[in-house]
């Protein structure tokens, strides 16, 4: 990743477009811009605000950003969503995404982060969902290259046991799959 986190946690940003009218928090070192002053940075958190969803964030990351596309680390931690945002399913470069202490309340909500190849980090504790049952084992089948959730590493063994759930979900599958033709 290059460039320095760009910071707008503890802003009070009602919707992300608030970003284009104030300034990151600085950091320890100083944001690299190109020479349209757009921010070279791979990272965005907006944790600790009052933001309960995502519209106009594609837009707002086009201003502010060189290379939008290229957002690997997205913090919305500490916010008000009870949703996951579609667009979120745009940024195919996303790694991690903190989305503790929110207010997501169905399990269906992790499902549209299936489309991420390279999501290997998410946070959801401090969220409804996390009381649900089979909670981490629905969001390892549903995210099968996450590494860590929660803060937590997925170890081989829930990976044996997501795969055995799977299976006890959906018979019929597992056994077209041992039907020899």
């Amino acid at each position: 990743m290059f460039g320095s986190p760009v910071d707008f946690s503890f802003r009070e940003l009602n919707t992300v477009s608030d970003m284009l009218s104030d300034e990151p928090n600085p950091g320890a070192r100083p944001l690299k811009r190109n020479s349209e002053q757009k921010i070279l940075s791979t990272t965005l958190r907006l944790n600790n605000n009052f933001l309960s969803d995502l519209t106009g964030l594609m837009d707002t990351l086009s201003v502010l950003y060189a290379d939008p596309m290229r957002l690997a680390w997205l913090d919305l931690s500490f916010n008000e969503f009870q949703h996951i945002h579609p667009v979120l399913t745009q940024l195919k470069e996303l790694r991690l995404l903190y989305l503790h202490g929110n207010r997501i309340c169905k399990l269906s909500e992790v499902d549209k982060l299936a489309v991420l190849p390279f999501l290997h980090t998410i946070t959801l504790h401090g969220n409804p969902i996390v009381t649900e049952p089979d909670y981490r084992t629905h969001v390892i089948s549903t995210l099968p290259h996450v590494k860590m959730i929660d803060f937590s590493a997925v170890t081989k063994q829930e990976r044996e046991l997501t795969s055995v759930w799977q299976r006890s979900r959906n018979p019929r599958k597992s056994m077209s799959h041992s039907k020899v033709d």
